[in-house]
């Protein structure tokens, strides 16, 4: 049987592909300090200032959970877990959600075999969908169809006290950790469903997420025999690109597909 397949390439965990940074201004999303670095550098990983020693950029979240308040990707943090950014984002938002548990370097099916971990990650694993889903209406609610009667009374003279729902922004994120992870430190992706952002190049990039090799939190804890746990050998990653949004399938020609997926997501803002 050949080896499982990862959903990224050796560059993108040593840090070569990183994405630009210098974009333009943080929103208050991502801004929480301006003189802090937003991921951390090889030498902060492979040594950090609290005297803890990660031997590989595998281990390069660790670095977050150690010293939470030295990167501005950290957007939130308490006693039982920290939620970031994701240094490279395949979608227009893309959080990580990392445990501070003991069992925080084991794989994922492995570590959310203990009830407290698993109990302790849905939680924050929500508030990070929150997150998304309120900088999802900021970001893209002006256009949205559904989100006007909302703003609407919100901008009114007279704006109740209690404004329209308007559209359901949590109902277009996606959560769930690889079937083989990149990096060893246990992390749950929470994205906008969209699958919009310059550092999705690859194939794998996008099956990684809108296929089964991504396992939803609901699945968890795994039987020891459950298939979920050959998800991660194949062939998930040599499927057709297929549209999330309109099923139109186009093989393994990603240039055009990355077109197609932006122009679905033009429309899919405007719903």
């Amino acid at each position: 049987m050949a080896g499982p397949q990862e959903a990224i390439t050796e560059d993108e965990i040593n840090g070569m592909e990183l994405p630009n940074t210098k974009a333009g201004p943080r929103n208050a999303f991502t801004e929480i300090m301006s003189k802090k670095p937003i991921y951390p550098k090889y030498s902060e990983t492979t040594k950090h200032s609290s005297n803890q020693s990660f031997p590989n950029r595998r281990d390069g979240l660790a670095a977050y959970t150690a010293d939470p308040y030295a990167y501005k990707a950290v957007l939130f943090n308490n006693d039982k877990a920290v939620i970031i950014e994701d240094m490279f984002p395949k979608s227009s938002i893309h959080l990580l959600v990392l445990p501070k548990s003991e069992r925080k370097v084991l794989h994922p099916f492995d570590a959310f075999e203990d009830p407290k971990l698993l109990a302790n990650i849905k939680v924050e694993v929500e508030r990070a969908k929150k997150m998304v889903a309120s900088e999802l209406r900021r970001k893209y609610g002006q256009f949205s169809k559904s989100e006007q009667p909302r703003i609407a009374a919100r901008d009114a003279d007279d704006a109740p006290d209690d404004l329209p729902e308007g559209r359901d922004w949590m109902k277009e994120i996606i959560t769930g950790v690889h079937a083989v992870p990149s990096m060893n430190h246990v992390h749950v992706h929470v994205l906008s469903r969209d699958m919009v952002n310059e550092c999705l190049k690859r194939s794998a990039h996008y099956n990684s997420f809108t296929t089964s090799f991504l396992v939803p939190l609901e699945k968890f804890p795994l039987a020891k025999d459950d298939p979920v746990r050959e998800i991660g050998y194949g062939p998930w990653h040599a499927v057709d690109l297929i549209c999330w949004r309109c099923k139109q399938n186009f093989g393994n020609k990603m240039s055009k597909f990355k077109v197609h997926l932006a122009e679905e997501h033009d429309k899919w803002k405007r719903e």
